[in-house]
């Protein structure tokens, strides 16, 4: 029996041994850990506390300066979001008057565009009959025997005080009389090697007609009859004779 106990304690010693020598090796190792791991936790926790302060203790920058905004400065660089109330009046009002000035820039440039039409390239207006009537007189045997070559036959408008001008306007008048019949009454000069002259002329388009007719058309040279272009006076459709021929909205004979 002595000797079964003794071996049984013979036995059990290296295990023992094992087990004290685990936990020595664990409460060293424990210590150790420990002591290598807190030194970085409590500098990592030091450099964050540092740059929060860093940032805190920094000064804040200044929100940029810019001038105020007002009607006449405003150049749209500025979002509407960041102006201030008065700001924003002022650039509603500017807003409001550059589409007016739009708005006015159109409807000038429309009624040049009609007075430009109705003046100039429109078939019935004072200047068409102006450039007709040049024509014919440059045709017409009669009033070439008293101005002279055709070629060298100018015509012109009003005179003018100023010498320079040379684009002198045409005397013209257009209205609608208590009929509903449209007038126009054309006035200018004519000069030729031999002679100069003023030309009248009068058409007339009566109501629900599309094509103008002249009441008269003449040539006035001084010193020498008058030459009728057109009378209405005297040139009224006889019935039998072939009705005038029409072209350009004008009776021609």
């Amino acid at each position: 029996m002595n000797r079964l106990a003794s071996s049984g304690r013979r036995a059990l010693c290296p295990v023992t041994t094992t087990t004290n020598a685990l936990v020595a090796s664990s409460s060293l190792s424990q210590p150790h850990l420990f002591s290598t791991s807190l030194p970085l936790a409590l500098a990592r926790l030091s450099r964050q506390y540092a740059t929060q302060q860093q940032q805190q203790n920094q000064p804040k920058q200044p929100k940029a300066n810019r001038r105020a905004v007002t009607p006449f400065n405003d150049d749209g660089r500025i979002p509407w979001r960041q102006l201030s109330a008065t700001e924003r009046v002022g650039r509603a009002a500017q807003q409001s008057f550059n589409f007016g000035v739009v708005i006015v820039g159109m409807l000038l440039t429309g009624g040049v565009g009609y007075i430009l039409y109705t003046e100039v390239f429109s078939p019935d207006s004072a200047t068409a009959y102006y450039n007709r009537a040049v024509d014919r007189i440059k045709k017409d045997p009669r009033c070439l025997e008293l101005l002279g070559d055709a070629k060298k036959i100018t015509a012109y408008g009003e005179p003018s005080s100023s010498r320079w001008r040379t684009a002198r306007p045409i005397a013209h008048d257009t209205s609608k009389d208590r009929y509903g019949n449209d007038h126009i009454k054309v006035h200018f000069n004519i000069r030729g090697p031999k002679a100069s002259g003023r030309v009248a002329m009068h058409m007339v388009r009566h109501a629900g007609q599309e094509d103008y007719e002249y009441q008269y058309f003449f040539v006035d040279v001084k010193g020498q009859q008058r030459i009728y272009m057109e009378n209405a006076d005297t040139s009224a459709t006889k019935d039998g004779e072939q009705k005038p021929f029409r072209l350009f909205g004008i009776k021609w004979t």
